[in-house]
């Protein structure tokens, strides 16, 4: 008898519309009122665009296998956000200066992180690990708690209020985001070749790829996307401090798995990432208007990606 195998990502969508629906039924929900349901959605759009663009370099990391995560990205994610609020300064012509640093700034720590990983060995946790406090550090020492700048306004206009058609910024950014990630993965020798590697890397070394160029790349990106988000938190909140970007960690991870990314690499998609951007922000929502403690919030998003994953895994198993 065959059995109905839903993908991942189909999953994740069913999944966040049911959430969604579910906050609604609650006392301080939008009940049967369209125009604040509407509302309400637009906002847990536009709140899961930054996990979502963070969550992108995780996803090519961890699609490039050799049990590769990034624990760095938290970090990653504060100290650009701090390079970008300190350079512009408020001034909407430094905002492109601003996001150039940004940029480089991560694209650099994700290369050191690579580096790391695939000439001196050492294990992507232990070193992205290591990296995220050298940059901690890094940040304490240069500010001493105390940080000086200001977001443009054209940032806040761009970022995080509505741009068209009554569509906040952040979502239009967010989708052309998605349309070049998945041409990055799915119709460029990049991403073939890092699905390549996911799957087998000494099989893809004697095919003719070069492995060490592929999983520096995939953790460079995964570095540059990170300050890429950063810059773009920063701009949504206009705000920074020192744990800025540790919210975005474990979430990062939980949100490829989610979407249906093999954790040991090789198979995966963006798109995946994306809705499982959107279920861990529809559920973080959903426990915040029950006014469930920090503890049982992080008990419930734990759990749920245990039994995504269980899931995922057993649709794999009938499949094969």
């Amino acid at each position: 008898m065959r059995r109905l195998a839903i993908s991942p990502p189909v999953a994740a969508v069913i999944l966040a519309v049911g959430l969604f629906l579910a906050s609604g039924l609650l006392p301080n929900g939008f009940g049967s009122d369209a125009s604040v349901a509407l509302a309400q959605a637009t906002n847990i759009l536009r709140l899961s665009v930054f996990l979502g663009i963070i969550a992108a370099g995780q996803t090519l990391v961890i699609i490039s296998g050799g049990e590769g995560i990034d624990l760095s990205v938290g970090a990653v994610v504060t100290l650009t956000a701090i390079l970008a609020y300190v350079i512009v300064n408020g001034n909407d012509a430094m905002v492109l200066p601003g996001l150039l640093v940004a940029l480089l700034v991560g694209a650099a720590i994700g290369f050191v992180n690579g580096v790391g990983v695939t000439w001196l060995r050492i294990s992507p946790l232990v070193m992205t690990l290591g990296m995220s406090g050298v940059i901690t550090g890094l940040i304490l020492v240069a500010q001493h708690g105390n940080v000086s700048g200001a977001v443009a306004p054209i940032m806040t206009r761009v970022i995080a209020r509505p741009l068209l058609f009554g569509i906040p910024g952040a979502i239009l950014i967010w989708i052309v985001f998605g349309f070049l990630m998945w041409l990055l993965l799915e119709r460029t020798a990049l991403g073939k070749n890092l699905f390549a590697i996911g799957v087998n890397r000494v099989t893809a070394r004697l095919s003719g790829i070069n492995v060490t160029g592929m999983v520096l790349a995939a953790y460079t990106l995964g570095g540059l996307l990170a300050g890429l988000g950063g810059f773009l938190v920063v701009g949504n909140t206009g705000v920074v401090f020192i744990a800025l970007g540790n919210p975005f960690l474990f979430p990062s991870i939980a949100a490829v798995a989610v979407g249906g990314t093999l954790l040991s690499g090789g198979k995966g998609s963006y798109w995946g990432t994306m809705a499982g951007a959107l279920v861990l922000t529809l559920l973080t929502s959903l426990l915040t208007t029950m006014r469930m403690p920090d503890s049982v919030r992080e008990m419930v998003l734990g759990g749920t990606l245990l039994v995504l994953i269980s899931i995922y895994g057993r649709q794999r198993g009938f499949r094969q």
